[in-house]
Formats: structure tokens, C-alpha cells, sequence
């Protein structure tokens, strides 16, 4: 993750400016500006143009700053303007994602609740995040939730998943997808909800009804609450009829939950379909799928603040998003103390320019 590697990414992005006249502040500068203040939890425009104030002795040791520091109009116009799926790709691509064999990349959407205005609705962002390395491999803006089984085959072209396991939630139970995922050489686990009534229905009938040998169990204790996951797997699914529909399904699962709180019962099952026929691997992947809603989007919200954000205006509140879960692998796995949190972190870092060294050019 060398520093000049990320610049020459962002030097490959396509400036939104004119491209005629005297532009004073690169677009390498604009960008390494705000990436680095996101890291110390900036959260507007001016937070940037003061960060950059503030650290321009540090910034001058690997970006031209000739013409100082811009100012916050300029982030806001240039941010405005560039384009999100660029900067993902220019920032992702600097991360160290490896390959996804072997891995579960967790497919799901997230609504920027506070990025509406009179011109569109408030974003709905679907990633896909890889569980083991905790990044974000790539993602596609959408306007509502509802758009989502249209746009996970994007996502799907857009990425490697081969030798992956790819887990999603009930909207995306659908053969296309099943299909797409399988042509991309992985494996896939998806949530079964009533969508697929008649699907959903015989799963269901068939757990309730029979016994299952292929069986996995987890227990779970924190702070008085006990809960207890029952996996179970079946792969001698001929008898479904569903089945010839859904290219590569060799299993039907089901997550049993029983969580226990000051003498209180709550039981929960959850099915689904899969590509797998190791119980292990199904309990593991059910299990890393929730990740990218307690390790991502959780994050996002509450330690960045994404969803009381004022970016409105056109791409801000997509860039902003994609700055955002570049910062937070970098951040979690800085090597600052293993029971430092990402908030404290990120004010270490806007304390001293050193610890901000180390967390975004880390090894």
C-alpha cells in the first residue's frame, strides 16, 4: 500500500473540471486532502479545508501545495462532480484485496438517509464486502431498495469472486443471480424469505417435518443474554421441485436461534439456499454475512455519522461514502493498540501527524 501507488491511482482519475485554463490545485492534491481528513473524521467540506490548514507542512512532504491549501468551495465543487465509481475504483484497487477464493463476500444495500434533496432521493448504496479482510470490493448506487435485484448482477460483472462464497439477503434470492454467481466460478448462500413463496413454503415444510444429520451448533454468551444457533443442512434435495430453476443449488438450510435474556425465550429460523454441502462452511458463511451489516454499515453510521451528513448535492454523498470505506479497514487494522476503537483512532490521528502516517501508509 505505498503512497505513490495511491497517487498515481488518483492521478488516473478523470478530472470533472474544465479541462481548459489555469486549474491552480491538481486533482491528486483535492483528493489526498480529503481522503486523509476523512481518516481524521472530517465530516464536511470546511472540516477538509481546515485539516489541510492545519497538516500542510505534513501534506507538502508528498503533494505539490505551491499554491497552498484549496479552499472548501473547491472540495465541494470538485466532489460534487467527480465520479463515484472512479474514485472506488482508484481507492479500492489501492487496498490489498487479494483474491476471494476461499473467502464470503457479503452482497447488501445501505440507504444514505441524509443525502435527499429536491433533485433525487436519498441514495441507496449495494457493496459487496469481504468478510476475512473486512474491505469493500466494489459498488453500485441505486435509487431505492427496491432496485437492488437489478443491480447486484451489476455488481457481480464488475467484480472476481472466484473461489468465494457470495451470501445475500432475501431480495436477492433470485435464479438469475443463483446463475450469475455460479458463471462467476463461486459459490453462493442467499436467504430464503416468502418472495419465493413456494420455494420458501417447501424448505420450511421439509425442517419442521424431518430429520437432518447434517447439523452445526454454536453458543454464543455476553453480558447475561445466551444465544444458541442451530445449522442445519441438507443436500438430498431431488425431491424439490424447485430445484431444475436454480442453476448450481445442492442445499437447503436452516439457522435455528434461540436467544435467552433474564428468563425470557425468544426462538427465530431463518432458511436458505446454497451451493454448499459442508455444514461448517454454511454455519460460517450465514455466520460472516451479518458482518457487513455490524462491521460496515454500523460503522458507518455511527462512527463516521454518514446518516446526519449534509452532503446532498449530486455525487458528494457517494464520494463521501467511498472515502469513507476506504478509511475503515485502513483505521481498524492500524497498528495502534489492538483494544483502540476506530473513534479514538481517528482522533489520535488528527492529533498527530505520525499516527496519521501509520494508518494510511501502512504496510
Amino acid at each position: 500500500m505505498s503512497l505513490q501507488t495511491l497517487i498515481e491511482n488518483v492521478r488516473e482519475l478523470p478530472d470533472p473540471r474544465r479541462p481548459y485554463g489555469y486549474l491552480q490545485h491538481k486533482l491528486e492534491k483535492i483528493v489526498m486532502i480529503a481522503f486523509c481528513a476523512t481518516v481524521c473524521g472530517a465530516e464536511d467540506f470546511e472540516d477538509i479545508e481546515e485539516f489541510g490548514k492545519a497538516r500542510q507542512a505534513w501534506l507538502g512532504t508528498f503533494l505539490d501545495l505551491k499554491n497552498g491549501i484549496p479552499d472548501k468551495d473547491t472540495f465541494r465543487r470538485v466532489f460534487e462532480r467527480l465520479d463515484p465509481a472512479g474514485l472506488a475504483k482508484c481507492l479500492y484497487s489501492w487496498l490489498d484485496r487479494r483474491d476471494c477464493a476461499g473467502k464470503t463476500v457479503s452482497i447488501d444495500g445501505k440507504t444514505i438517509r441524509g443525502s435527499q434533496n429536491a433533485a433525487h432521493k436519498a441514495y441507496h448504496v449495494v457493496s459487496a464486502w469481504v468478510s476475512e479482510n473486512q474491505i469493500t470490493l466494489g459498488e453500485v448506487a441505486v435509487d431505492g431498495k427496491s432496485n437492488e435485484i437489478t443491480a447486484i448482477p451489476v455488481l457481480l460483472d464488475m467484480l472476481d469472486v472466484e473461489g468465494g462464497v457470495v451470501t445475500a439477503d432475501a431480495m436477492a434470492c433470485q435464479t438469475d443471480i443463483a446463475e450469475k454467481i455460479i458463471g462467476k466460478k463461486a459459490d453462493y448462500c442467499l436467504a430464503l424469505k416468502g418472495n419465493q413463496g413456494a420455494l420458501h413454503g417447501d424448505v420450511q415444510l421439509y425442517f419442521e417435518n424431518e430429520k437432518v444429520s447434517r447439523t452445526f451448533e454454536t453458543v454464543e454468551k455476553d453480558h447475561g443474554r445466551v444465544e444458541t444457533r442451530r445449522y442445519a443442512l441438507e443436500t438430498d434435495i431431488d425431491w424439490l421441485p424447485q430445484k431444475p430453476r436454480w442453476r448450481g443449488l445442492r442445499g437447503i438450510g436452516a439457522v435455528r436461534s434461540t436467544v435467552a435474556v433474564k428468563g425470557q425465550t425468544r426462538v427465530d429460523t431463518r432458511y436458505f439456499i446454497t451451493s454448499l454441502t459442508e455444514v461448517g462452511k454454511f454455519a460460517d458463511s450465514v455466520r460472516k454475512h451479518w458482518g457487513i451489516e455490524n462491521n460496515l454499515h454500523w460503522q458507518l453510521d455511527v462512527t463516521f455519522g454518514e446518516d446526519a451528513a449534509r452532503q446532498r448535492k449530486d455525487n458528494s454523498p457517494l464520494n463521501w461514502n467511498v472515502m469513507r470505506k476506504t478509511a475503515l479497514p485502513l483505521l481498524r487494522n492500524a497498528p495502534i493498540g489492538k483494544k483502540t476503537s476506530i473513534k479514538r483512532k481517528m482522533f489520535m490521528a488528527a492529533l498527530d501527524v505520525s499516527v496519521l502516517g501509520k494508518i494510511v501508509f501502512q504496510k
